[in-house]
């Protein structure tokens, strides 16, 4: 997955989050909470493949 389609997935779960405060479901912003997460590793599993690319040391 790119960079960019995490960045997205972490977008749409702070909305899906901010919008289980506003209905006051838990379960929408538990659900919100987790694509962020899944977001930020995916973005980070992104950046550590771009890296060993990178690497000089192949």
């Amino acid at each position: 997955m790119s960079k960019a389609k995490a960045k997205a997935k972490q977008v749409k779960g702070k909305l899906k989050e901010a919008a289980g405060k506003t209905a006051d479901d838990r379960s929408m912003q538990a659900e919100g909470r987790g694509e962020q997460l899944r977001g930020k590793a995916q973005e980070t599993a992104a950046r550590a493949g771009e890296r060993v690319k990178k690497s000089p040391n192949k």
